[in-house]
């Protein structure tokens, strides 16, 4: 009782300051729910760098992981962009290095470079066009082009491979470390413990655990799916979604896929992290070089024309 008292006392000081000071924060849907409570914006990362060019509000904190508030900076250069916590990173987005993919459209220029959004702003520079989990499947089907490499992640490159039977895919070896670790015992246990319960995936897992899938979405497909439906759910995709739908729905349930589907580098941005951001007295405000983020804008140009 006396945390959430102390909870709500740091939640309405950080809404006095935003207020008093104009700052608009974003949370990403993985963020703990006390952090989205205080959110002007919530959702998938590009949903929030793209809403976040309309806010009114000069200053922006991105409650997220680093390239999150990089996209933010690339699309809306003009606005001061904080980070709560530095050390917020995502694995996925670093294990592709630029150098990699120059030599490959050194040795293979007839090939498209697709990145997923979950990439550095120094590997979207070098890309073709950038995709998110819910647009990647519209967008390799739209590029004129057959031979495609797409990256880091293998898995969401596996979905939309086999969608795409007619387009050449090359699969490199990136991957969220947290989704490609489930198992197929993991999702055969959920399975028979809660035999009637809708199965939602994020496509981040991999091809064997989806299988087990009813829905295969975007965090916001999931989230919309299991809005529409009045069966409990078992989700395969980050613990937060799976509380913040219970919180929304307490009348029904809704299942961690796995305990082992927690985001360290998510979970690292706390509400004293917020309230420091939001107080000047912590975080770190993005900078992006100019010639860095026009390169990287122009992949993320290349999704929105794709869309």
């Amino acid at each position: 009782m006396r945390n959430k008292v102390m909870m709500r006392e740091i939640q309405d000081k950080i809404l006095q300051l935003k207020k008093e000071k104009n700052i608009a924060i974003l949370a990403h849907s993985y963020q703990a729910p006390e952090i989205q409570e205080i959110a002007d914006i919530t959702g998938d990362s590009f949903a929030l760098s793209v809403k976040a060019q309309d806010l009114p509000q000069q200053t922006v904190i991105m409650c997220g992981v680093r390239f999150m508030a990089d996209t933010i900076k690339i699309l809306s250069p003009e606005k001061t962009v904080l980070l709560p916590v530095a050390e917020a990173t995502c694995p996925m987005a670093e294990q592709i290095s630029p150098e990699r993919v120059v030599a490959f459209k050194q040795q293979y220029p007839d090939y498209k470079v697709v990145a997923y959004i979950n990439t550095t702003t120094e590997l979207k520079a070098v890309c073709d066009v950038c995709v998110t989990s819910s647009s990647a499947l519209n967008i390799v089907r739209n590029l004129k082009e057959k031979n495609i490499l797409f990256i880091p992640d293998q898995n969401l490159g596996s979905y939309i491979k086999e969608k795409c039977p007619d387009k050449n895919i090359i699969l490199w070896d990136g991957c969220c470390p947290v989704h490609h670790a489930i198992t197929v015992e993991e999702c055969e246990a959920a399975k028979a413990k809660y035999p009637n319960a809708k199965v939602l995936m994020h496509p981040e897992l991999p091809a064997k655990i989806l299988a087990y899938a009813d829905v295969v979405g975007s965090t916001a497909a999931i989230l919309q799916a299991a809005a529409n439906t009045t069966e409990d759910c078992i989700i395969g995709t980050e613990k937060t979604i799976a509380d913040v739908l219970s919180l929304q729905f307490p009348d029904r349930k809704f299942i961690p896929l796995s305990k082992r589907l927690i985001c360290d580098n998510m979970r690292l941005t706390n509400l004293m992290d917020v309230y420091h951001a939001i107080n000047g007295t912590g975080g770190e405000e993005i900078q992006l070089e100019e010639t860095l983020r026009l390169a990287a804008k122009r992949a993320i140009d290349n999704m929105i024309a794709l869309s």
